[in-house]
C-alpha cells in the first residue's frame, strides 16, 4: 500500500512539473529544456545548469563537425566509410563512448587535440579535432556530460577547457600544412562568399564555459560569505 501511495504520488508530482512547463506556439523558438526524467531529482539547479551546458557544447561540436566534413570531404574519406551521415554518427559515438579513433589510441583530450592540429597528421582530421575538443569539455566536467548533487566541479579546469577552445580556434584558422594550404578549411571571407558560422559556434561554446567558470567561482565565494554572515549575524547551525 505505501508503495503504491508513494508511485502515485511522484507521477502526479511529474504531472504537474511537466504541466507548469510552457512551450512555444506554433512556428515559435523557445528555450532548449530537456523533458523531465527520474534523475532529475538527483540534481540541484546548478546541476541542471551545467548538464544543459554540456550537452549545449556537445551540440555545437557536433555542428561543427558536420560543417567541416562539408568544407574537407577528404577528411571523412581517409576513414573508409560510405558516406558524410555515417562518418559523422561514427565521431558523434565515439564521442559518447570515449573511445578515440583507433590511430589515436592511448591519448586523450588535449594530447588528441593537439596531434589533430599536427601537419603532419595524416588520419581524419575533422574526427580528430572533434573529438579531442569534445574529449577537452567533457574532462574539465569530471569526465560527464550530467552532474548530480554528489558532484563536484573545479572552476579552474571549466575555465582552462576555454581558453583551450578559443586556442584550437585560432589554430585551426591560422595554422598551414607543409604546402601552406590550411590545414581545415573553414571561415570564409571572400568576394563571392562569406561564412563565419565556425566562429560563432566556437564563440558560443566558450561563453558557455566562461559562464560555468565564472558561477563555479561565485559559489564557492558565496558559501564563505555566507559562512561569514551567520558568524556576524549569531546565527546558530541546524543540527537536525
Amino acid at each position: 500500500m505505501n508503495r503504491w501511495l508513494t508511485t502515485t504520488v511522484m507521477a502526479v508530482l511529474l504531472a504537474m512539473l511537466a504541466g507548469c512547463m510552457g512551450s512555444p506556439g506554433p512556428g515559435q523558438r523557445g528555450p532548449a529544456g530537456e523533458d523531465m526524467s527520474a534523475d532529475q531529482f538527483a540534481q540541484t539547479d546548478f546541476n541542471r545548469t551545467v548538464t544543459l551546458e554540456v550537452r549545449d557544447n556537445l551540440t555545437s561540436l557536433y555542428s561543427l563537425l558536420d560543417k567541416l566534413y562539408r568544407r574537407n570531404p577528404r577528411e571523412w574519406r581517409k576513414t573508409g566509410v560510405a558516406d558524410q551521415k555515417t562518418a559523422v554518427n561514427r565521431v558523434k559515438h565515439a564521442i559518447e563512448v570515449r573511445v578515440p579513433p583507433g590511430d589515436l589510441a592511448g591519448l586523450r583530450d588535449i594530447q588528441i587535440l593537439a596531434v589533430s592540429l599536427d601537419p603532419n597528421y595524416t588520419g581524419d582530421r575533422v574526427g580528430a579535432f572533434i573529438y579531442g575538443l569534445a574529449d577537452t569539455i567533457i574532462a574539465a566536467h569530471n569526465g560527464k556530460t550530467r552532474l548530480y548533487a554528489t558532484d563536484a566541479l573545479d572552476g579552474q579546469r571549466v575555465y582552462n577547457a576555454a581558453r583551450n577552445v578559443e586556442a584550437a580556434a585560432w589554430l585551426l584558422a591560422s595554422r598551414r600544412g607543409n604546402q601552406g594550404e590550411p590545414l581545415l578549411l573553414a571561415n570564409e571571407m571572400s568576394p563571392n562568399a562569406t561564412n563565419l558560422s565556425f566562429e560563432r559556434e566556437f564563440g558560443a561554446i566558450i561563453g558557455r564555459l566562461d559562464l560555468i567558470a565564472n558561477l563555479l567561482g561565485e559559489n564557492s565565494r558565496r558559501i564563505g560569505i555566507n559562512y561569514a554572515q551567520g558568524l556576524l549575524l549569531f546565527n546558530f547551525l541546524p543540527v537536525r
